[in-house]
């Protein structure tokens, strides 16, 4: 069951100093090289990469307006650079069909954001991570009563698994005898599932969920009722743009920080349902 407000917010309070951590964020520009703060400041965009349809984080509305959590914390990012450098400044999302791109547009600065993302040694090697936005983790979705939800019940299934994925890669440490079925996305599991070439379908539950949820599919169940791995979810940066780091994690605290407060304006999209199974 998702965690209520209330303990969503007491979470938060426990989290709360790390706020005192961000100091004063300056915007002293380097030398060496345009950041993506000087960057915003000169073309009055911030650039945010996605892939494409993956609500609840970032999928277009009725209206073909970006939208979802994601896009959200962009937008307080944007507004937070634009507060620091003195102009208006607005989030573009460029959308991908190749989420292992992502991390590659970061690094090379083609992209200034990617947020939703879980933490990763391996992307570690070559972008920065920011203060964490939520916590989520990986489940198995299944029809209702297939699963138990212990490893156990995974032995000889066959499970989709996006390519790359931290799914992927931690499938065999779940279960060694489960039959990982490659896919190239989270759209293509689910029609697997229900063509019923797999049994089930292991991915980050907040997308699984929101997905399953747009496609209207019913019957449908994740298991189990603990993630078998959790994970910090953040916003990806540059690699030592420290400076855009710094105001990255002073505008995720102050709306972590609103939150708590209760102004609900700030937190609307921290309160809709199956957006986020854990809010930090």
């Amino acid at each position: 069951m998702p965690r209520s407000p209330r303990t969503a917010r007491s979470l938060l309070r426990r989290l709360s100093p790390l706020a005192v951590l961000l100091g004063v964020a300056t915007v002293t520009l380097p030398a060496h090289a345009e950041g993506v703060v000087e960057r915003a400041a000169r073309t009055g965009e911030l650039v945010m990469g996605a892939t494409a349809g993956q609500p609840p984080l970032v999928f277009r509305d009725a209206s073909g307006e970006w939208t979802g959590y994601g896009v959200a914390v962009g937008r307080v990012i944007a507004a937070e650079i634009s507060s620091a450098v003195g102009r208006p400044v607005k989030l573009r999302v460029d959308p991908t069909d190749d989420p292992s791109g992502l991390v590659q547009g970061v690094a090379n600065g083609s992209l200034n954001v990617v947020c939703g993302v879980p933490f990763t040694w391996a992307a570690d090697g070559v972008v920065d991570f920011s203060l964490p936005i939520a916590v989520s983790g990986l489940r198995v979705m299944a029809p209702a009563g297939r699963l138990d939800g212990t490893p156990e019940s995974l032995r000889g299934r066959r499970i989709a698994v996006v390519k790359d994925s931290l799914a992927a890669t931690e499938l065999g440490g779940i279960q060694p005898e489960a039959r990982a079925v490659d896919v190239p996305d989270l759209g293509a599991a689910l029609d697997a599932l229900q063509a019923g070439r797999v049994d089930g379908v292991i991915a980050d539950s907040t997308l699984l969920a929101g997905l399953a949820k747009t496609r209207g599919l019913t019957g449908l169940a994740l298991t189990p009722e603990e993630p078998f791995e959790t994970y910090a979810v953040s916003c990806m940066v540059p690699e030592n743009d420290s400076q855009f780091r710094n105001l990255v994690n002073l505008a995720i605290a102050r709306w972590m920080q609103a939150y708590i407060d209760g102004d609900p304006v700030s937190y609307t999209h921290l309160r809709a349902p199956e957006t986020l199974r854990y809010l930090v």
